[in-house]
């Protein structure tokens, strides 16, 4: 969610690209205003919905935000490997325990006994 100044630069600045999937808008600005590998070129920014973060943004409007591509790259042009984005689930009890993890009963699988630890000579 944007704040005020955010919302009155947008306004008199900036140029609506396009919208994501999840309905953030994207924008740039009407003139070249940041000098960024030795030329001027365009600001570009998004509006995240309240409580986001960077991380939302979906990978065919990175390229586009980070002046890597000169338009945000279509639907149709994703891969079929390609998942859709999910949060980072990092510190939440959806978050990945291996086998093994003191959070999945800290049971590890007992060897195959093909192990030999390696001891110095001498």
């Amino acid at each position: 969610m944007a704040n005020l100044g955010t919302r009155i630069y947008t306004r008199f600045k900036g140029r609506l690209v396009g919208r994501d999937a999840d309905g953030r808008p994207y924008y740039e600005a009407r003139t070249p205003n940041r000098t960024g590998g030795g030329e001027k070129r365009h600001e570009r920014w998004v509006i995240y919905h309240k409580g986001e973060d960077a991380s939302a943004v979906p990978p065919e409007w990175w390229g586009w935000l980070h002046h890597m591509d000169d338009a945000p790259l279509p639907e149709s042009a994703r891969q079929p490997w390609q998942q859709p984005w999910q949060p980072n689930q990092t510190g939440t009890a959806a978050a990945y325990h291996p086998p093994g993890s003191d959070l999945r009963g800290g049971q590890r699988a007992s060897t195959t006994s093909d192990y030999e630890a390696w001891y110095p000579e001498g």
